[in-house]
């Protein structure tokens, strides 16, 4: 059982701490090993007290209370594990902050995904360095809860146990979910933590020709951190050699809108998932070049009757 820290007065417990210590000048003195380890078991039981009793009982009362509130004070920041072992007050603080992602859809991720999200330019976030960011720092990326976040991640724990590649589990994952925001600790999960996940999200993106858009590719409107795939099909072969870098500069320079019917994404519903493409002026089989100059802003619909013609 994990044991609970007690939330008092924090002058108080400091006073306790001060005075503990004080005395532990006369433990130093005595030969016994033991004795000196025993006398410094309350003051542990102290600094967790201390730590916990930061956050006022009412605000938060629970360990995982804590560890929510304090990340909620500080978004989009680098948090160490070690200030949430601080205000938890508890060692098992990793597994209540485990719960608030896969249980109660709170987006955090730690410096693993945040470094293989800026690999592939996922994660535009300022003033943060990624690259400086260790396994044990977190970072909750959107302030708003995601209700639904527990059930993907039961589907996510039975894809992942499946013996197919990563680039299939992640394509099933995001078939389950079409047209819902998914975050990057999910996808990581559902690779069996491999770090190539987000290589073949991009792969799945640009060669294959899936729908998938994030923040800086598509969707300005998403939080950082998150993919939808935005319908279930793949882009015709011949729309799928277009640079990535191409594709953004289009879909920025046209205001994220269709240029035929000016639909946008602000217009998404499930009863009209429609997505944003990029369609060559010039056909590619015919030399069209995958250009700027060349391409166009379409939606899929309008797409689809551009080339049925």
């Amino acid at each position: 059982m994990v044991r609970r820290s007690t939330q008092d007065n924090p002058e108080n417990i400091r006073e306790q701490l001060v005075r503990l210590l004080t005395n532990f000048k006369e433990e130093l003195k005595s030969k016994d090993l033991r004795e000196k380890v025993l006398a410094l078991v309350p003051a542990i039981t102290l600094l967790r007290n201390l730590g916990s009793s930061l956050i006022p009982k009412e605000e938060a009362s629970s360990a995982r209370d804590r560890i929510l509130f304090y990340l909620l004070k500080y978004p989009r920041m680098v948090i160490s594990g070690h200030e949430l072992l601080v205000v938890s007050g508890i060692g098992e603080w990793a597994r209540r902050l485990r719960e608030l992602r896969v249980q109660f859809g709170w987006s955090v991720i730690n410096g693993i995904t945040a470094k293989e999200m800026a690999t592939e330019e996922e994660l535009p976030i300022k003033n943060v360095e990624v690259g400086s960011m260790g396994p044990d720092d977190y970072m909750l990326l959107d302030n708003k809860q995601d209700r639904d976040a527990a059930h993907r991640w039961n589907k996510a724990n039975e894809i992942r146990r499946k013996k197919i590649s990563v680039q299939d589990k992640i394509l099933e994952y995001f078939r389950f979910n079409v047209g819902k925001q998914i975050t990057g600790e999910e996808l990581r999960y559902v690779a069996n933590n491999k770090s190539e996940w987000a290589r073949r999200v991009r792969e799945l993106r640009t060669e294959q020709g899936w729908p998938i858009t994030t923040k800086t590719t598509g969707r300005p409107d998403l939080p950082v951190g998150v993919y939808v795939l935005s319908s279930d099909r793949q882009a015709p072969s011949h729309d799928r050699v277009i640079p990535d870098s191409v594709r953004k500069s289009v879909l920025k320079r046209d205001g994220y809108t269709c240029q035929k019917c000016s639909w946008k994404h602000d217009k998404w519903n499930p009863s009209d998932p429609r997505h944003l493409e990029a369609h060559h002026k010039k056909q590619h089989v015919h030399g069209g070049s995958n250009t700027e100059e060349n391409l166009i802003t379409l939606c899929n619909i309008c797409h689809d009757r551009v080339h049925a013609k």
